[in-house]
């Protein structure tokens, strides 16, 4: 039997949650990069004992907090998440057992077993958001699966997203109802194999 990726795929509201990246370095760009890039107006701060100039320039640029300084546990206080990017593996486990003492959700950068979360492949068109994983296996697949659904997507799909929220709203009946209408609307999405197939 073929192994099974028992993620839970979830969108987390990160401007209402606090986020800690440990990290100023590349790995640490990396993490926040994605992160801001997906949700630009995330809670985020970062903390590390040097910044490399793209990540202070990032870290600007979207009002950033950074916390010059070697990293205590302190700076846990009041998180939802943490995000260990370092270079020192040791530094990287010592998060991850802070963390887990505390009951926050933690990614241990390049430590899969450490990490209750990945952060994956995602494709943005406007209210339309994929996010796609590969069970921490192999992040380029990730990116180029990520590549091809930003090519074959096409770019004016939030208009028809947000005209079908204008007619959901005026649809009369209970929630079955409303479905049923919805799915008989969208069927044409789904791509049906000819039956000489």
């Amino acid at each position: 039997m073929q192994p099974r990726n028992e993620l839970y795929p979830v969108f987390l509201k990160v401007n209402n949650l606090n986020i800690l990246v440990v990290g100023g370095g590349n790995v640490g760009h990396e993490k926040l990069h994605f992160l801001l890039k997906s949700s630009p107006n995330a809670n985020v701060e970062v903390v590390a004992k040097w910044f490399a100039p793209e990540t202070a320039a990032l870290a600007e640029k979207h009002g950033i907090k950074l916390i010059k300084g070697r990293y205590r546990k302190k700076y846990l206080k009041r998180r939802h998440i943490v995000v260990a990017a370092t270079n020192d593996a040791r530094l990287n486990k010592r998060v991850h057992r802070h963390a887990k003492r505390r009951y926050l959700l933690a990614n241990i950068a390049d430590t899969p077993e450490l990490c209750d979360f990945y952060m994956g492949g995602i494709v943005n068109k406007g209210n339309v958001k994929i996010a796609i994983s590969t069970n921490g296996k192999s992040p380029t697949t990730a990116k180029r699966l990520r590549q091809f659904f930003e090519e074959v997507i096409p770019e004016d799909v939030n208009r028809m997203v947000e005209n079908l929220n204008e007619y959901r709203k005026t649809i009369k009946g209970d929630f079955e109802a409303k479905v049923e209408q919805l799915n008989t609307i969208t069927e044409s999405l789904i791509v049906k194999k000819d039956k000489n197939d």
